[in-house]
């Protein structure tokens, strides 16, 4: 397994070693990142805040000896000093065969928090002007990407140039939350229409991460009534139903990735959140299903079914509990009967 080599360059200082590892999403499926961290104990900010803008360059390693290589210390200098308050974030298109999701080659500016990029964000999250970090990236799963040898590992060297500070979620005020929420949710959409399951599973737990502490903060507003905040933000009730929303469309990704006590979990969540949902009951009874839990599934059938009545796809699923249930009585009485013949 080859190592991806992950700087920002800087003279050398005092350093530190930390090694971290987690699993990451990109379209096809799961990556396991293990990165060596060097802090350089300096008093510059990190840049793993929500909306921190981060100048980037990613090349395979097997091609980074004959490229460009980093900014001299010169170039970096005047790009930090010119630069950093202008960067724009560049257009990144979602691909199903490649998991870094950058220009290789290129300098790409990232917002951090999008998740366009997940494994590539996810490395520059928590770096400081002069730290240095090595990566070694591998395919969890057995989807085969065309960009990569059989192995399924990556080796990249990437340098962060610059960065542009973001906020904290703490720090955000409940209006730039919930327009952070908005995006989420809807690139999770668009992701999932696309076929990018990982993906949309990564953008509707994004939304649910920043909307659970939101209710909590216009709870307070309203009792506040704190008028010029409430304008820009929906009532408590329709927050509810907004969560609602993404536990169910979470759970519809979990089913589609085979997930189905997850799917349930979160179908569970949403039905409790807005009983009215006849989506989320209907990926209740699903989840259920799947996980042989007959009687379960079989209630949240009868309730999909008492707010649309003769829901055909409703109607098709009770029959088919009703004859697993009657397979089940015969198999379980055979049974019984070996027991005590």
């Amino acid at each position: 397994m080859e190592p991806v080599d992950l700087v920002e360059m800087q003279p050398d200082k005092q350093e530190a070693v930390d090694v971290t590892s987690w699993v990451c999403v990109c379209p096809g499926g799961l990556w396991r990142v293990q990165r060596n961290e060097t802090h350089e104990w300096t008093q510059q900010i990190s840049s793993n805040t929500l909306g921190s803008l981060c100048r980037v360059k990613v090349q395979l390693k097997a091609l980074s000896d004959d490229s460009d290589g980093p900014p001299s210390a010169k170039e970096n200098e005047k790009m930090a000093v010119t630069a950093v308050a202008d960067l724009v974030p560049t257009p990144i298109l979602r691909q199903q065969d490649t998991a870094l999701q950058v220009p290789l080659g290129d300098w790409t500016t990232l917002r951090l928090g999008e998740g366009q990029c997940d494994i590539t964000e996810a490395c520059l999250g928590g770096m400081r002007a002069g730290e240095k970090c090595l990566i070694t990236v591998s395919n969890c799963s057995d989807t085969t990407y065309s960009h990569w040898n059989r192995t399924r590992s990556l080796s990249s060297p990437a340098f962060l140039q610059a960065f542009t500070p973001g906020k904290e979620s703490w720090e955000m005020t409940p209006t730039e939350r919930w327009e952070w929420v908005k995006s989420h949710k809807e690139r999770g959409g668009g992701r999932f229409r696309s076929g990018d399951l990982w993906g949309a599973t990564d953008s509707y737990s994004r939304a649910l991460k920043l909307l659970i502490p939101l209710c909590g903060l216009v709870g307070e507003v309203e009792d506040t009534n704190c008028l010029e905040e409430m304008h820009q933000l929906p009532s408590s009730d329709q927050l509810k139903i907004k969560k609602a929303e993404l536990h169910s469309n979470l759970s519809l990704c979990q089913l589609k990735l085979n997930q189905p006590q997850r799917a349930r979990d979160s179908a569970a969540k949403a039905t409790r959140l807005e009983p009215g949902a006849s989506k989320a009951w209907y990926r209740l009874g699903q989840a259920c299903q799947k996980l042989n839990e007959l009687d379960e599934a079989k209630e949240a059938f009868k309730k999909l079914l008492e707010i649309q009545p003769e829901l055909p796809a409703a109607v098709k699923a009770l029959k088919e509990i009703t004859s697993r249930e009657k397979e089940r009585n015969v198999q379980l009485g055979l049974r019984l009967s070996k027991m005590f013949s």
